[in-house]
């Protein structure tokens, strides 16, 4: 791959993985340390509905989903910078053979070309 296509990748690359750190803070920062009142806006002393509790907890449990996906995709996006540095990327790592750069343009980190992800997303 051109030294011209590696940079863009490479700026691509690092502007996502600096969009997902926002995220993935505000994210954790307003869901997880918050108490229930704060989360919901619930500035009353009275008791809690059962419902609410039961909003919440999904609520919480949702929001736990999305940071997960979203490290798994932080990670994805940190070894696809790695092997810029080392010179291997574009290239399967499940097959050796070039990943299409209109690929690479949809999903940046992907380490697989669209043939062998379909296969290993079929072993799921």
């Amino acid at each position: 791959m051109k030294k011209a296509d590696l940079q863009m990748f490479k700026e691509l690359l690092l502007a996502i993985r600096t969009r997902l750190r926002g995220d993935f803070s505000a994210m954790a920062k307003a869901t997880l340390h918050k108490t229930r009142s704060e989360s919901s806006g619930d500035l009353s002393s009275m008791p809690i509905h059962m419902a609410d509790i039961g909003s919440d907890n999904f609520e919480q449990e949702f929001t736990i989903s999305l940071l997960q996906n979203e490290g798994e995709t932080l990670q994805l996006v940190e070894e696809a910078l790695e092997r810029i540095e080392n010179g291997t990327y574009g290239v399967c790592l499940e097959c050796d053979g070039k990943i299409p750069k209109m690929r690479l343009k949809v999903v940046p980190y992907t380490p697989y070309c669209v043939k062998c992800a379909a296969k290993l997303e079929q072993r799921r």
